[in-house]
């Protein structure tokens, strides 16, 4: 499974959210870290979805990156 994480740079650090997964979010000195931090993040709610017996929400947000001229 492939969830997209959002991550945006602030003027110390990064943070990332999962919009498929409301309240799973993670801050981290680099965007190495917090992209790890994520994948730990979403695989923890995972197990916790699992051991509650509930459905596992199938990721359904994409993204594109959009150029456009800046002139």
């Amino acid at each position: 499974m492939k969830y997209t994480v959002v991550i945006e740079k602030t003027e110390s650090s990064y943070g990332s959210y999962v919009p498929d997964l409301p309240g799973r979010v993670a801050v981290g000195e680099t965007r190495e870290e917090v992209t790890q931090l994520s994948k730990e993040a979403i695989e923890f709610r995972i197990e916790g979805i699992k051991l509650d017996g509930l459905e596992i929400p199938q990721p359904t947000t994409t993204s594109e990156l959009v150029e456009i001229s800046a002139s």
